[in-house]
């Protein structure tokens, strides 16, 4: 009898083990070291390697399965990149020619593939399907919650005509776009495995280090990700000024190794040139551009603006962890890697500077706070956008007053066609191009320069600090931004998070009614559409002098700090969202009244501005 209480005591402990087990919310990721051999031929653009992967399972479940991103076998005839090409209305211009898929003609000699030749699990030969952009791998030995295992691949690839971010002979010239290349581990977080196929957008990617040794022909030059080993052996602008560099053969093998990413890109070309530019008390800027006179100078001039740029970041965001960051001529626009971006350089100087300092952006939101793009591509895009914006409008001294306009009238043109959908749209499923986009880059920063108008700049700038400071080197969700900014403004937020970002809903508040009310003036406010917000409204009397009334949102318990301190402000009772109306009274008579303007800032998203205004009549 005492042996079975203390085994019915013993399972009771083991019970509420699992029960702490299973509602622990602690954060946890994944975990993957790479190393990787490759042998690129330049005459055929076909590579092949071998890969370890060491993965260390760091979730609280036992894996029975892991998936590969395949992401070349997309620049196929008839894949689903190439099916949804010809089926969307706006199709991507750099992937059409004449208005039709550049996929579907390529022959077997310019498509892409991806494939693996074999694999083992901890020195087990492994069976593996490909479906695909996704490999399936149904494992022989389970990985428990803790555990490691390390797959042993040898794969082959064969690099695409350039049609979307990867491929060789771009339009510029560039010989070798290296994106997205490599088998790559597919992420699995609280919420699962992520095995989307690859169809348009973006990427989602597990945190580790990589160690990776390309061979390729010694007139190549090669920049991106990681920190080049043997400098001294490759030269080729990486060798300490003054060393002479002797090789021999035809080949050189590049090493590089790249701590804590999630990413490994690079580009190669025989016509690079490749500038370096030390920071102060910062990384070294690497440059590598065509030796083409005509895009020399521009390309010279890029990198003082590259080295400001990461200066603002540093400032207004947060320290760039690593020793170095690459800008390389290649790819079909721009597009963010680990520690580089590939980007188009035949361009203006302006355009040029803009999509570096996008790029660039994007090392502190989506390389250091990583989100899932495919489902909160609003959050990267967004915030890089809006983080951009504000480093253009110093570094080429733009002086805008509101550096987000664009922003604001791209998504007014979005509300204005009807074809909106809520950001939690999986990117590859919005009915086309215009929609995600606006809704990613655009929506996506007024979704902080808003949180600006409710908070208030200062702590809207304190709330993307301390984000970063506590999110950097993991995988981030739209619930961490909301309440990091509950915690640094004191208010609550879920209103704004849901209805922005989970609804349509719009904002539209107008002035209704003026009326006199004997010697006072009564203000009656509407609120048309559903989206809750607070107003600042600025009143002007007959004689020019301003004032402005403060109305709370009662939902948001709490105020913001006064944004215009040169000016007298009110704090007026709170607005309850259910009350479609709300009445104001001011302390002068109606004919003293010269002027109303909710929302002076124009930082507030109201899709209907001209009833935000009053004037009085003569």
């Amino acid at each position: 009898m005492i042996n079975l209480v203390k085994k019915l005591v013993y399972l009771l402990l083991c019970g509420i083990g699992t029960l702490i087990a299973q509602n622990n919310t602690s954060y946890w990721q994944q975990h993957v070291n790479y190393t990787m051999e490759v042998d690129m031929d330049v005459e055929n653009f076909q590579y092949t390697g071998s890969q370890k992967l060491v993965y260390t399972n760091n979730s609280p479940d036992t894996l029975n399965r892991v998936y590969y991103h395949l992401y070349f076998n997309a620049f196929q005839p008839g894949s689903e990149m190439d099916i949804r090409l010809q089926n969307i209305k706006d199709g991507d211009r750099r992937m059409l020619a004449d208005g039709k898929s550049r996929i579907a003609p390529l022959t077997t000699e310019q498509q892409g593939y991806l494939h693996t030749v074999s694999l083992k699990q901890d020195g087990v030969s492994i069976n593996f399907s490909e479906e695909e952009t996704i490999l399936v791998v149904d494992l022989i030995a389970p990985i428990p919650p803790g555990g490691t295992s390390t797959f042993e691949m040898e794969f082959k690839g064969q690099v695409p005509e350039q049609i979307r971010r990867s491929g060789r002979n771009s339009k510029e010239g560039i010989a070798l776009s290296m994106t997205q290349w490599y088998p790559k581990m597919v992420e699995y977080d609280f919420e699962g495995w992520h095995p989307n196929p690859y169809i348009a957008r973006e990427f989602h990617g597990v945190w580790g280090d990589y160690d990776v040794k390309i061979t390729i022909d010694k007139d190549y030059t090669i920049g991106g990700t990681g920190y080049l080993q043997n400098p001294e052996e490759i030269g080729h602008g990486y060798e300490t000024p003054g060393t002479k560099v002797k090789t021999k053969g035809k080949t050189l093998t590049w090493h590089f190794k790249a701590p804590k990413v999630h990413d490994f890109a690079w580009g190669a070309d025989p016509e690079y040139v490749h500038d370096i530019l030390k920071m102060e008390n910062g990384p070294a800027l690497h440059f590598f551009y065509k030796d083409k006179e005509e895009i020399k100078e521009n390309w010279k001039n890029l990198q003082a603006k590259t080295a400001a740029a990461m200066t603002f970041f540093n400032k207004n965001i947060g320290e760039y962890p690593y020793k170095q960051y690459s800008v390389v001529q290649g790819g079909d626009g721009g597009m963010e890697y680990a520690m580089c971006t590939l980007i188009t350089g035949e361009r203006s100087f302006g355009s040029l500077v803009g999509v570096m300092a996008h790029e660039l952006g994007h090392s502190w939101f989506q390389h250091v706070v990583a989100t899932n793009e495919a489902k909160y591509g609003w959050m990267d895009e967004g915030f890089t956008t809006f983080i951009s914006s504000l480093c253009m409008n110093e570094i080429m001294n733009q002086g805008k007053d509101n550096p987000f306009s664009r922003s604001y009238e791209s998504y007014y043109a979005l509300v204005g066609v009807d074809q909106e959908a809520p950001q939690t749209t999986h990117a590859d499923r919005y009915h086309n191009n215009f929609a995600y986009g606006v809704s990613t880059y655009s929506k996506g920063a007024v979704f902080l320069s808003q949180l600006g108008y409710v908070i208030g700049q200062d702590k809207l700038m304190a709330t993307l600090r301390k984000f970063f400071e506590d999110f950097k080197f993991k995988h981030a969700v739209p619930n961490d931004i909301k309440r990091t900014a509950e915690k640094i403004s004191g208010m609550e937020l879920d209103w704004y998070l849901t209805d922005w970002t989970q609804t349509t809903n719009t904002i539209d508040y107008g002035i209704k009614e003026v009326v006199a009310e004997g010697d006072k003036t009564k203000i009656i406010f509407e609120r048309i559409d559903l989206m809750p917000m607070p107003l600042d409204v600025l009143v002007v009397d007959a004689n020019g002098n301003q004032e402005t009334y403060y109305v709370p949102l009662r939902m948001m318990r709490g105020e913001k700090e006064n944004p215009y301190p040169q000016l007298k402000r009110t704090v007026v009772e709170d607005w309850p969202w259910a009350y479609p109306t709300y009445e104001l009274l001011l302390d002068m008579p109606l004919s003293n009244l010269a002027g109303l303007n909710v929302d002076p800032s124009q930082l507030m998203a109201d899709i209907n501005r001209e009833n935000n205004i009053w004037q009085a009549t003569e």
